[in-house]
Protein backbone atom coordinates (compact mmCIF):
# COMPACT_ATOMS: atom_id res chain seq x y z
CA UNK A 1 0.00 0.00 0.00
CA UNK A 2 2.98 2.58 0.88
CA UNK A 3 4.28 1.85 -2.72
CA UNK A 4 0.71 2.58 -4.54
CA UNK A 5 0.51 5.86 -2.47
CA UNK A 6 3.74 7.49 -3.06
CA UNK A 7 3.26 6.61 -7.10
CA UNK A 8 -0.27 8.29 -6.57
CA UNK A 9 1.51 11.10 -4.84
CA UNK A 10 4.29 11.21 -7.31
CA UNK A 11 1.28 11.35 -10.42
CA UNK A 12 -0.61 13.98 -8.36
CA UNK A 13 2.58 16.07 -8.30
CA UNK A 14 3.19 16.36 -11.75
CA UNK A 15 -0.31 17.02 -12.99
CA UNK A 16 -0.33 19.66 -10.35
CA UNK A 17 3.51 21.48 -11.32
CA UNK A 18 3.04 21.00 -15.34
CA UNK A 19 -0.87 22.54 -14.89
CA UNK A 20 0.00 25.71 -13.38
CA UNK A 21 -1.95 28.14 -14.51
CA UNK A 22 -4.13 26.38 -16.09
CA UNK A 23 -7.11 23.70 -15.54
CA UNK A 24 -6.48 19.89 -15.83
CA UNK A 25 -8.52 17.48 -17.92
CA UNK A 26 -10.42 14.92 -16.38
CA UNK A 27 -8.60 11.02 -17.37
CA UNK A 28 -10.22 10.54 -20.89
CA UNK A 29 -11.33 6.88 -21.25
CA UNK A 30 -8.62 4.87 -23.25
CA UNK A 31 -5.61 6.73 -21.33
CA UNK A 32 -3.70 5.63 -18.66
CA UNK A 33 -3.02 8.00 -15.89
CA UNK A 34 0.59 8.23 -17.13
CA UNK A 35 0.04 9.32 -20.45
CA UNK A 36 -2.56 11.55 -19.32
CA UNK A 37 -0.83 13.56 -16.87
CA UNK A 38 1.59 14.23 -20.13
CA UNK A 39 -0.82 15.60 -21.84
CA UNK A 40 -1.76 17.89 -19.22
CA UNK A 41 1.69 18.93 -19.45
CA UNK A 42 0.67 20.58 -22.86
CA UNK A 43 -0.59 23.87 -21.73
CA UNK A 44 -2.30 27.06 -23.43
CA UNK A 45 -0.63 29.68 -21.44
CA UNK A 46 2.35 28.21 -22.16
CA UNK A 47 2.30 28.22 -25.32
CA UNK A 48 1.16 31.76 -25.77
CA UNK A 49 4.18 32.24 -23.89
CA UNK A 50 6.90 30.84 -26.00
CA UNK A 51 4.63 32.39 -29.16
CA UNK A 52 4.98 35.66 -27.43
CA UNK A 53 8.74 35.47 -28.01
CA UNK A 54 9.35 33.49 -31.07
CA UNK A 55 7.07 36.15 -33.34
CA UNK A 56 8.10 39.22 -31.43
CA UNK A 57 9.43 41.84 -33.53
CA UNK A 58 12.70 41.71 -31.74
CA UNK A 59 13.02 38.43 -33.94
CA UNK A 60 12.56 40.32 -36.57
CA UNK A 61 10.22 37.74 -38.61
CA UNK A 62 13.27 35.25 -39.01
CA UNK A 63 14.70 35.09 -42.11
CA UNK A 64 16.98 32.89 -43.54
CA UNK A 65 19.78 33.77 -42.94
CA UNK A 66 19.32 36.42 -40.08
CA UNK A 67 19.64 37.29 -36.67
CA UNK A 68 16.81 36.80 -35.86
CA UNK A 69 16.34 33.31 -36.84
CA UNK A 70 19.70 32.96 -34.62
CA UNK A 71 18.07 33.82 -31.52
CA UNK A 72 15.06 31.62 -32.11
CA UNK A 73 17.01 28.90 -32.65
CA UNK A 74 18.87 29.62 -29.37
CA UNK A 75 16.06 30.06 -27.83
CA UNK A 76 14.44 26.59 -29.30
CA UNK A 77 17.33 24.71 -27.86
CA UNK A 78 16.99 26.34 -24.54
CA UNK A 79 13.60 24.49 -24.61
CA UNK A 80 14.84 21.44 -25.70
CA UNK A 81 17.82 21.48 -23.11
CA UNK A 82 15.41 22.30 -19.94
CA UNK A 83 13.27 19.22 -21.40
CA UNK A 84 16.14 17.36 -20.96
CA UNK A 85 16.27 15.77 -24.84
CA UNK A 86 19.56 14.33 -25.92
CA UNK A 87 21.20 16.62 -28.29
CA UNK A 88 21.59 15.64 -31.75
CA UNK A 89 23.15 17.94 -34.02
CA UNK A 90 27.11 18.23 -35.26
CA UNK A 91 27.11 21.42 -32.05
CA UNK A 92 25.08 20.57 -30.01
CA UNK A 93 21.47 20.79 -30.93
CA UNK A 94 22.63 22.65 -33.57
CA UNK A 95 22.62 21.12 -37.03
CA UNK A 96 24.65 23.62 -38.94
CA UNK A 97 24.80 24.63 -42.73
CA UNK A 98 25.37 27.58 -44.71
CA UNK A 99 22.96 29.28 -46.43
CA UNK A 100 23.29 32.96 -48.85
CA UNK A 101 20.91 35.80 -47.90
CA UNK A 102 18.89 37.47 -50.85
CA UNK A 103 20.72 39.89 -52.43
CA UNK A 104 24.61 39.10 -50.40
CA UNK A 105 27.33 37.88 -51.32
CA UNK A 106 28.47 35.45 -49.19
CA UNK A 107 27.17 32.78 -47.07
CA UNK A 108 26.01 33.09 -43.22
CA UNK A 109 25.45 29.42 -38.89
CA UNK A 110 21.76 28.59 -40.09
CA UNK A 111 20.51 25.54 -37.89
CA UNK A 112 18.21 22.78 -37.79
CA UNK A 113 17.87 22.61 -34.16
CA UNK A 114 17.54 19.15 -33.21
CA UNK A 115 16.42 17.05 -29.47
CA UNK A 116 15.67 13.41 -29.02
CA UNK A 117 13.88 11.53 -26.40
CA UNK A 118 15.35 8.11 -26.21
CA UNK A 119 13.31 5.36 -26.38
CA UNK A 120 12.99 2.85 -23.14
CA UNK A 121 12.33 -0.53 -25.47
CA UNK A 122 15.55 -2.65 -26.19
CA UNK A 123 14.68 -3.29 -29.64
CA UNK A 124 11.99 -0.29 -30.59
CA UNK A 125 14.40 2.61 -29.05
CA UNK A 126 16.47 2.35 -32.39
CA UNK A 127 13.42 3.22 -34.74
CA UNK A 128 12.31 7.45 -34.52
CA UNK A 129 9.41 9.52 -35.10
CA UNK A 130 10.04 12.86 -35.97
CA UNK A 131 7.83 15.81 -34.79
CA UNK A 132 9.29 18.52 -37.34
CA UNK A 133 7.78 21.73 -38.12
CA UNK A 134 9.71 25.50 -39.71
CA UNK A 135 10.52 28.30 -37.36
CA UNK A 136 11.63 30.54 -39.94
CA UNK A 137 9.13 33.54 -41.38
CA UNK A 138 9.66 36.11 -44.74
CA UNK A 139 11.39 38.08 -42.35
CA UNK A 140 11.70 42.36 -43.33
CA UNK A 141 10.44 43.20 -46.34
CA UNK A 142 10.50 46.59 -47.83
CA UNK A 143 7.27 48.52 -48.37
CA UNK A 144 6.45 50.67 -50.95
CA UNK A 145 6.71 53.78 -48.63
CA UNK A 146 10.29 52.63 -48.11
CA UNK A 147 9.25 51.99 -44.45
CA UNK A 148 10.41 48.16 -43.43
CA UNK A 149 8.01 45.57 -42.52
CA UNK A 150 8.18 42.80 -40.11
CA UNK A 151 6.21 39.34 -41.49
CA UNK A 152 6.20 37.84 -37.58
CA UNK A 153 5.24 34.77 -38.69
CA UNK A 154 3.10 34.10 -35.65
CA UNK A 155 1.25 30.80 -37.13
CA UNK A 156 3.20 30.27 -40.24
CA UNK A 157 5.18 28.68 -38.51
CA UNK A 158 5.36 29.65 -35.15
CA UNK A 159 2.70 27.95 -33.66
CA UNK A 160 4.37 24.86 -35.23
CA UNK A 161 7.52 25.51 -33.96
CA UNK A 162 6.36 26.41 -30.11
CA UNK A 163 3.92 22.92 -30.11
CA UNK A 164 7.12 21.04 -31.03
CA UNK A 165 8.65 22.36 -27.65
CA UNK A 166 5.30 22.01 -25.59
CA UNK A 167 5.37 18.98 -26.88
CA UNK A 168 9.09 17.64 -25.93
CA UNK A 169 8.44 18.76 -22.22
CA UNK A 170 5.26 17.01 -22.20
CA UNK A 171 6.34 13.18 -23.30
CA UNK A 172 9.60 14.03 -21.57
CA UNK A 173 8.00 14.72 -17.90
CA UNK A 174 6.89 10.85 -17.66
CA UNK A 175 8.52 8.49 -15.63
CA UNK A 176 9.18 6.18 -18.68
CA UNK A 177 10.17 7.24 -22.35
CA UNK A 178 8.03 5.97 -25.07
CA UNK A 179 9.22 2.59 -26.27
CA UNK A 180 10.55 4.02 -29.69
CA UNK A 181 12.80 7.43 -29.91
CA UNK A 182 11.28 10.54 -30.86
CA UNK A 183 13.22 13.16 -32.69
CA UNK A 184 12.08 16.68 -32.15
CA UNK A 185 13.18 18.88 -34.93
CA UNK A 186 12.55 22.63 -36.19
CA UNK A 187 13.87 23.13 -39.67
CA UNK A 188 15.37 26.91 -41.13
CA UNK A 189 14.50 27.83 -44.73
CA UNK A 190 10.67 26.36 -45.18
CA UNK A 191 9.93 29.66 -46.88
CA UNK A 192 12.71 29.51 -49.06
CA UNK A 193 12.43 26.17 -50.59
CA UNK A 194 12.56 23.78 -48.23
CA UNK A 195 16.17 24.26 -47.38
CA UNK A 196 16.23 22.97 -43.86
CA UNK A 197 14.66 20.12 -44.38
CA UNK A 198 16.27 19.10 -47.75
CA UNK A 199 19.36 19.35 -45.50
CA UNK A 200 18.17 16.90 -43.40
CA UNK A 201 16.98 14.59 -45.52
CA UNK A 202 20.95 14.68 -47.49
CA UNK A 203 22.54 14.79 -43.70
CA UNK A 204 20.00 12.92 -41.41
CA UNK A 205 21.07 12.52 -37.60
CA UNK A 206 19.40 9.37 -37.15
CA UNK A 207 18.43 6.38 -40.23
CA UNK A 208 16.33 6.83 -42.64
CA UNK A 209 15.37 3.60 -42.26
CA UNK A 210 14.86 3.34 -39.17
CA UNK A 211 12.57 6.35 -39.40
CA UNK A 212 8.95 5.26 -39.30
CA UNK A 213 7.41 8.69 -39.42
CA UNK A 214 7.40 12.79 -39.61
CA UNK A 215 4.36 14.46 -38.41
CA UNK A 216 4.68 18.12 -39.24
CA UNK A 217 3.20 20.66 -37.70
CA UNK A 218 2.14 23.82 -39.71
CA UNK A 219 -0.28 26.87 -38.93
CA UNK A 220 -1.72 24.85 -35.90
CA UNK A 221 -2.54 28.29 -34.18
CA UNK A 222 -5.22 30.15 -36.16
CA UNK A 223 -8.90 29.08 -36.23
CA UNK A 224 -10.38 31.70 -38.17
CA UNK A 225 -10.02 29.93 -41.84
CA UNK A 226 -11.40 31.56 -44.22
CA UNK A 227 -13.85 28.73 -45.03
CA UNK A 228 -15.10 29.06 -41.61
CA UNK A 229 -14.38 28.81 -38.18
CA UNK A 230 -12.46 25.15 -37.57
CA UNK A 231 -12.32 24.74 -33.90
CA UNK A 232 -11.44 20.76 -32.31
CA UNK A 233 -10.54 19.68 -36.00
CA UNK A 234 -7.09 19.83 -38.14
CA UNK A 235 -6.35 18.42 -41.58
CA UNK A 236 -3.87 15.97 -42.27
CA UNK A 237 -2.40 16.53 -45.96
CA UNK A 238 -1.97 13.57 -47.99
CA UNK A 239 -4.17 11.69 -45.54
CA UNK A 240 -5.00 8.76 -47.64
CA UNK A 241 -1.41 8.55 -48.91
CA UNK A 242 -0.80 6.37 -45.79
CA UNK A 243 -2.11 4.75 -42.88
CA UNK A 244 -0.89 7.50 -40.16
CA UNK A 245 -4.70 8.86 -40.59
CA UNK A 246 -6.80 6.53 -38.91
CA UNK A 247 -4.30 6.43 -35.89
CA UNK A 248 -3.97 9.90 -35.53
CA UNK A 249 -7.99 9.83 -35.66
CA UNK A 250 -7.89 7.67 -32.67
CA UNK A 251 -6.32 10.05 -30.93
CA UNK A 252 -8.19 12.55 -31.86
CA UNK A 253 -11.62 10.92 -30.92
CA UNK A 254 -10.19 10.22 -27.35
CA UNK A 255 -9.53 13.70 -26.53
CA UNK A 256 -12.16 15.82 -28.50
CA UNK A 257 -10.20 16.58 -31.82
CA UNK A 258 -11.22 15.98 -35.33
CA UNK A 259 -8.62 14.46 -37.78
CA UNK A 260 -10.00 14.80 -41.44
CA UNK A 261 -9.15 14.77 -45.18
CA UNK A 262 -10.07 18.32 -46.02
CA UNK A 263 -11.76 17.67 -49.90
CA UNK A 264 -9.25 19.82 -51.36
CA UNK A 265 -5.94 21.20 -49.85
CA UNK A 266 -5.28 17.61 -47.72
CA UNK A 267 -3.90 16.81 -51.06
CA UNK A 268 -3.14 20.08 -53.33
CA UNK A 269 -0.36 20.92 -50.08
CA UNK A 270 1.28 18.10 -49.29
CA UNK A 271 4.16 19.76 -51.06
CA UNK A 272 3.99 22.62 -49.28
CA UNK A 273 5.45 22.12 -46.28
CA UNK A 274 8.27 20.22 -44.92
CA UNK A 275 7.09 16.67 -45.07
CA UNK A 276 7.47 16.93 -48.55
CA UNK A 277 11.74 16.69 -48.15
CA UNK A 278 10.91 13.54 -45.70
CA UNK A 279 8.37 11.79 -47.65
CA UNK A 280 10.57 12.11 -50.90
CA UNK A 281 12.65 9.85 -49.04
CA UNK A 282 10.20 6.90 -48.45
CA UNK A 283 9.64 8.07 -44.66
CA UNK A 284 5.26 8.18 -44.27
CA UNK A 285 5.32 12.48 -43.68
CA UNK A 286 2.17 14.57 -43.59
CA UNK A 287 1.51 17.64 -42.10
CA UNK A 288 -1.20 18.33 -39.71
CA UNK A 289 -3.04 21.84 -40.52
CA UNK A 290 -6.08 23.85 -38.80
CA UNK A 291 -6.39 26.80 -41.22
CA UNK A 292 -4.62 25.99 -44.58
CA UNK A 293 -5.95 29.67 -45.51
CA UNK A 294 -6.44 32.38 -43.29
CA UNK A 295 -6.17 36.09 -43.23
CA UNK A 296 -3.14 37.54 -42.86
CA UNK A 297 -1.51 34.68 -44.35
CA UNK A 298 2.40 35.47 -45.38
CA UNK A 299 0.96 39.28 -44.57
CA UNK A 300 2.72 41.40 -41.64
CA UNK A 301 -0.66 41.10 -39.84
CA UNK A 302 0.17 37.26 -38.73
CA UNK A 303 0.43 38.41 -35.08
CA UNK A 304 0.97 35.69 -31.79
CA UNK A 305 -1.83 37.78 -30.03
CA UNK A 306 -4.40 36.44 -33.04
CA UNK A 307 -3.70 32.88 -31.94
CA UNK A 308 -6.60 30.51 -30.69
CA UNK A 309 -3.92 29.09 -27.60
CA UNK A 310 -6.99 26.96 -26.29
CA UNK A 311 -7.69 25.49 -29.21
CA UNK A 312 -3.87 25.38 -30.16
CA UNK A 313 -3.58 23.23 -26.54
CA UNK A 314 -6.34 20.72 -27.58
CA UNK A 315 -4.97 20.18 -30.66
CA UNK A 316 -1.24 19.51 -29.49
CA UNK A 317 -2.50 17.43 -26.88
CA UNK A 318 -4.01 15.05 -29.71
CA UNK A 319 -0.45 15.05 -31.24
CA UNK A 320 0.99 13.83 -28.22
CA UNK A 321 -0.85 10.89 -27.71
CA UNK A 322 -1.05 10.27 -31.83
CA UNK A 323 2.88 10.36 -30.82
CA UNK A 324 2.95 8.25 -28.08
CA UNK A 325 0.44 5.68 -29.36
CA UNK A 326 2.65 5.16 -32.85
CA UNK A 327 5.81 5.32 -30.57
CA UNK A 328 4.69 2.24 -28.38
CA UNK A 329 2.81 0.14 -31.12
CA UNK A 330 5.34 -2.70 -32.64
CA UNK A 331 3.40 -1.77 -35.89
CA UNK A 332 4.57 0.68 -38.47
CA UNK A 333 2.45 3.15 -40.24
CA UNK A 334 2.84 2.33 -44.13
CA UNK A 335 2.18 4.10 -47.46
CA UNK A 336 -1.14 3.26 -48.99
CA UNK A 337 -0.22 0.85 -52.07
CA UNK A 338 -3.73 1.26 -53.86
CA UNK A 339 -3.50 4.97 -54.23
CA UNK A 340 -1.74 6.30 -57.14
CA UNK A 341 -0.61 9.46 -55.38
CA UNK A 342 1.43 7.21 -52.91
CA UNK A 343 2.99 5.32 -55.63
CA UNK A 344 6.66 7.45 -55.70
CA UNK A 345 6.93 7.19 -52.19
CA UNK A 346 6.34 3.60 -51.91
CA UNK A 347 8.93 2.83 -54.88
CA UNK A 348 11.46 5.46 -52.37
CA UNK A 349 10.51 3.51 -49.11
CA UNK A 350 11.60 0.22 -50.53
CA UNK A 351 14.66 1.66 -51.96
CA UNK A 352 15.72 1.99 -49.01
CA UNK A 353 14.64 -1.01 -47.58
CA UNK A 354 16.67 -3.05 -50.01
CA UNK A 355 13.61 -3.54 -52.42
CA UNK A 356 11.20 -5.76 -50.08
CA UNK A 357 7.56 -4.96 -49.85
CA UNK A 358 5.99 -3.41 -46.85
Amino acid sequence: MRISFVRSALLLFVLATCVAGGQRSPVSAGLTPERQAMLDCVSANSLRGHLSFIASDLLEGRGTPSRGLNLAAEYIAAQFRRAGLEPAGDDGYFQTAMVTARGADKPEKVRNVIGILRGSDPALKDTYILVTAHYDHLGLRLAADGTTTIYNGANDDGSGTVSVMELAGALASGKVHPKRSIVFMTFYGEERGLLGSRYYGAHPVVPVAKTIADINLEQVGRTDDTEGARIAGVSMTGFDFSDLGPILQAAGKTVGVEVSKHPRNSDAFFARSDNQALADLGVPAHTLCTAYVYPDYHAPGDHWDKVDYNNMEKVDRMVALGLLILADSPTEPRWNEANPKAARYLEAWRGMHGGVKQ
